[in-house]
């Protein structure tokens, strides 16, 4: 009779163990590109990143915007950028926008689940008031600066000072991490956002990583090769102290890029068409992969597609929440636990912007293998192997058409246009462009306002000022 008494109990508290939320480690790499990692190119020195994303789940199919802030609005609040105002290339510090406030933001879901909230490295979205920066956002705690680069060194954009402190190659943020995880109540689940600026230009980095790449004859692409391990090394140092806190198993890691490299700054995006900023593949297919508690199967690589805009609602299911209504994000968790395809998400934009800002790309839809360019794709639209000279990259533009359609199953470097071939195609995916054009919201970032001049605030960016 005892036996039988204790059988339920032992099956809860199995249950409670088996359930528990995991802790959550969100790194975004600043335009990393296709080519820029270990586990896909030799020559590059990423022993961290390379042994998470072969021990977990290399996603093979996972979209990105052309840029850093339409990007870092989709992963937090879950709404294609078009619909929040955010498309239109990237926030300056001029500029007086940021995601709509009324939008629920990733964290603040995840307060609601009792998870801790920290974020360490690049915002990037918006901070003309103090109720569009992070602390205001869902974040009890933020470390790291507000707008889209700094110098690795003394922290300054343009000839201003940063409002706070940046990344540099001591590990700041690694540091910082270790100073958050070490202090974290280890019976609530912590989720931390780990947005690098690395390696996203000024291409700076100290001789002892730039040093490793001796046989890179290119003086930017030697340099970038060295801060994509510097990098590894902080991430390294994260994952460290994760173990040493005895947290790591309980730990679910997820890593992806905001945008493809540039080629213009030594990224690389090859074999993959095109650049940071245009609607080519090389654009806007990220680095990506997932490691750590939840998953079912590691050692494995996930074909099925996902969107920036999924990883809001995705994280909250990993997390034990439930659905989220309203949004574009589409929760992807249970076919990546178990590493199962996925007919859920088959189709996406790629970008929805109808204004003439230059160089970003500014209209693509993609559904199932088809993909139609409407438009400018973006300048840097070739392909552009690893230099091999020292001279600087060569910038080639191909003549393309105004309507561009890939089968990207068949053609996944987008030499083939289909578009006169496949016409029916081509209509049928213009027509479905024309569906999302009626949810655009007019761009938010289109004027630069002298109130956030930083002569104002002696010398420093700061909030506070619209």
């Amino acid at each position: 009779m005892d036996v039988i008494l204790y059988v339920p109990l032992l099956l809860s508290l199995f249950e409670c163990v088996v359930s528990k939320s995991p802790n959550i480690v969100f790194i975004v790499a600043d335009d990393l590109g296709w080519n820029d990692v270990g586990f896909r190119n030799p020559a590059i020195i990423s022993p961290n990143i390379d042994y998470l994303a072969k021990n977990g789940m290399i996603l093979n199919n996972s979209y990105v915007q052309p840029v850093c802030s339409p990007s870092r609005s989709a992963f937090l609040s879950g709404f294609y950028p078009f619909k929040s105002g955010l498309q239109n290339y990237v926030i300056l510090p001029t500029e007086a926008a940021c995601p709509p406030l009324n939008q629920t933001l990733l964290p603040q879901k995840l307060k609601e689940l009792g998870y801790a909230t920290h974020m360490i490295g690049k915002w990037h979205l918006g901070m003309c008031k103090w109720e569009c920066t992070p602390t205001y956002r869902g974040f009890d705690t933020f470390y790291g600066y507000y707008n889209g680069k700094e110098d690795y060194y003394n922290y300054t954009i343009g000839k201003s000072e940063s409002t706070c402190i940046a990344q540099n190659y001591k590990y700041a943020y690694a540091r910082r991490a270790d100073k958050i995880i070490t202090q974290q109540n280890k019976s609530q689940p912590m989720f931390l956002y780990l947005p690098f600026q690395s390696v996203h230009q000024p291409i700076q980095v100290p001789e002892i990583y730039e040093n490793m790449y001796q046989d890179i004859k290119n003086d930017g692409r030697r340099k970038f090769s060295g801060m994509v391990t510097a990098m590894d090394d902080a991430i390294g140092n994260v994952t460290d102290s994760l173990k040493r806190n005895g947290m790591f198993e309980d730990t679910l890691i997820i890593f992806t890029s905001d945008n493809g490299g540039w080629p213009i700054h030594s990224g690389n995006n090859y074999p993959l068409r095109g650049s940071k900023a245009t609607v080519y593949e090389g654009g806007t297919r990220a680095s990506a992969f997932v490691y750590g508690l939840g998953l079912q199967k590691n050692n494995t690589v996930f074909d099925g597609m996902i969107h920036a805009v999924d990883w809001m609602p995705t994280i909250l299911s990993a997390a034990g929440g439930g659905q989220v209504s309203g949004i574009d994000g589409l929760n992807m968790w249970p076919s990546i636990s178990k590493g199962v395809p996925s007919s859920l998400r088959s189709e996406f934009i790629y970008n929805l912007d109808d204004s003439l800002v230059p160089n970003i790309g500014r209209a693509a839809i993609r559904m199932g293998d088809y993909k139609l360019i409407e438009g400018f794709a973006g300048a840097w639209n070739g392909w552009y192997p690893v230099p091999e000279t020292a001279e600087d990259v060569t910038i080639n533009e191909p003549k393309v058409d105004y309507y561009q359609l890939y089968n990207l199953r068949d053609d996944p470097y987008e030499h083939n246009n289909l578009h006169i071939k496949e016409h029916s195609m081509l209509e049928k995916m213009k027509e479905r462009l024309q569906e999302y054009r009626k949810y655009i919201v007019p761009p938010l970032n289109r004027t630069q306002d002298p109130a956030s001049n930083p002569n104002k605030y002696n010398g420093y960016w700061t909030p506070g000022w619209c």
